[in-house]
């Protein structure tokens, strides 16, 4: 566990940013060595607090590293701590709101009030990819958030975000942080996530993007309703049914029990049904 450097001494953690100092060191050198830094990354880091994290994305071969900070009262700190390096910038503002710089990487420790915000920042959504995904993003986030998106089918963690990530990303558990890692612990269990975006020709396109997003709406909202029951209306259930089943489906099960594939399978069946049914009354 390391001490606050002397450009940070007469700063005090501030509740409303959600500032919990993560320090210790085996955690921080797990983060940076799962961001797999070389010569040609360009790093984004959200959160460079007190510059822990920092000071190692800095003695790896990377090209550069810009950060962003919230915290106006840290930023002196932080000019003079790295202001020396060629390779350090630094953004005053809030992530969700400045423009962000170009980068390859992303490494985050940022407060999980806005993991929501933020992911869909970094990677999109579902229907609206961002255009030039990441190689790779480090994540620091509560553990039930990282539970949810490395979820599969069946479990009491499986959602719709679970589907929504694992169709835009693999995702793998670098090392779970307990409390006792950060200064002042927080009251929840952390974990740090590896994210690798699909490139843009891997991705869903937009059409079926959308109905399956519309699907995952319409089901996760009620979770516990078997699918006969949630997508009863789209179609009728003799044509709805053999949908279903081509896509390895019952409609006797619920969402939570569905593969991400299968869901894009049954979008991917509805979508020809809907313009078969259009063509024949263009025809007709």
């Amino acid at each position: 566990m390391g001490s606050a450097p002397a450009a940070f001494l007469g700063h005090r953690t501030r509740k409303r940013f959600g500032q919990h100092w993560l320090v210790d060191e085996g955690v921080l050198e797990s983060i940076a060595a799962a961001a797999q830094l070389g010569a040609a990354d360009r790093v984004l880091e959200v959160g460079p607090g007190r510059g822990a994290l920092t000071a190692r994305l800095l003695a790896s071969p990377a090209a550069a590293v810009a950060a962003i900070e919230l915290d106006r009262d840290l930023i002196a700190g932080l000019r003079q701590r790295f202001g020396d390096d060629p390779r350090f910038g630094l953004i005053s503002g809030d992530v969700l709101a400045v423009e962000l710089p170009e980068a390859t990487k992303v490494v985050a420790n940022i407060p999980y009030n806005i993991t929501g915000p933020l992911l869909e920042r970094l990677v999109g959504r579902l229907d609206r990819p961002v255009a030039r995904p990441y190689e790779r993003l480090v994540l620091l986030v509560q553990h039930e958030v990282g539970q949810r998106i490395r979820a599969r089918p069946g479990s009491s963690a499986y959602s719709a975000l679970s589907v929504r990530m694992q169709l835009m990303a693999s995702c793998r558990c670098v090392c779970a942080v307990p409390p006792r890692c950060f200064q002042p612990p927080p009251k929840v269990q952390s974990e740090v996530i590896a994210l690798e975006p699909l490139a843009p020709e891997q991705q869903l396109d937009a059409t079926l993007a959308r109905t399956v997003e519309q699907l995952l709406r319409r089901c996760f909202v009620a979770r516990r309703k078997m699918l006969r029951n949630t997508l009863a209306g789209l179609l009728p259930a003799n044509q709805l049914e053999p949908i279903a089943l081509a896509a390895g489906i019952g409609l006797q099960q619920r969402p939570q029990e569905i593969e991400p594939a299968a869901w894009v399978a049954l979008a991917t069946g509805l979508n020809q049904a809907t313009n078969h049914a259009a063509l024949e009354g263009i025809h007709g």
